[in-house]
């Protein structure tokens, strides 16, 4: 049964309308709010068909004013300078051979796995635990790299993956309902704008089917994109 509170959110739209962007943000901060600091969330449902490579539809972007969330990062590196500039640059967890083990055992108290190239010879062999977990380190992603130090300060300041699931959708978190509404919209702004342009060329028909905004206890609001799309014309 919906609770009260998302009831009273329901009474606030209008469900027969698509809002642009700087409406649907201004919607969102009528709802009632949980007692807790929401996360805000961009929901898309694509027309591809991720069981073929090449409608996989995946990739980062930078959060303009970050996630609002603090992210745990552990680097899979061998000693010496990409190990070190993981270390100045914030990294929680550096390290190779012990954190391989570490992670076989089950641990994976960290939000964010990156590896230089020469670790991923023994990172591969965590595919299975990793994988599940969306935690292994990808080229695509940024996340395999020998500059650690570049890869653990864009994740520590807001830099967020896409990707889109077995269903064909991509959910992205974009910030906190805390943000000012201004930040919202040029977070979302710029996820937007990267799915968009992230369009497989194999795609045919209608690529964004519908994208929605919304916290995580309040309604989806839907959202009118078409300003988006008509910009990559």
């Amino acid at each position: 049964m919906p609770s009260k509170r998302y009831k009273k959110g329901i009474q606030l739209l209008d469900s027969t309308k698509s809002y642009p962007l700087t409406a649907a943000v201004e919607v969102l901060g009528k709802f009632p709010r949980a007692k807790f600091n929401e996360t805000v969330d961009l929901a898309f449902k694509l027309g591809v068909d991720p069981k073929q490579s090449d409608q996989m539809v995946r990739g980062t972007v930078p959060l303009p004013h970050g996630s609002g969330k603090t992210v745990r990062v552990v680097v899979f590196s061998k000693s010496g300078p990409s190990a070190d500039a993981a270390k100045a640059a914030g990294a929680e967890h550096v390290g190779f051979e012990e954190l391989v083990k570490k992670c076989t055992e089950g641990w994976s108290d960290f939000d964010v796995a990156i590896a230089t190239p020469e670790a991923m010879v023994e990172v591969r062999k965590l595919g299975k635990v990793l994988g599940p977990r969306g935690l292994m380190p990808n080229p695509k992603t940024g996340t395999v790299t020998d500059d650690t130090a570049k890869a653990v300060k864009e994740v520590k300041a807001g830099r967020v993956e896409y990707k889109v699931d077995k269903g064909g959708n991509v959910h992205v978190a974009i910030g906190k309902v805390s943000f000012a509404a201004e930040q919202i919209v040029e977070n979302a702004r710029s996820v937007i704008r990267a799915v968009v342009k992230a369009r497989p060329s194999s795609v045919k028909g209608i690529f964004i089917q519908s994208c929605t905004l919304s916290a995580t206890m309040s309604p989806p609001v839907r959202l009118d994109i078409r300003e988006f799309i008509a910009a990559t014309v």
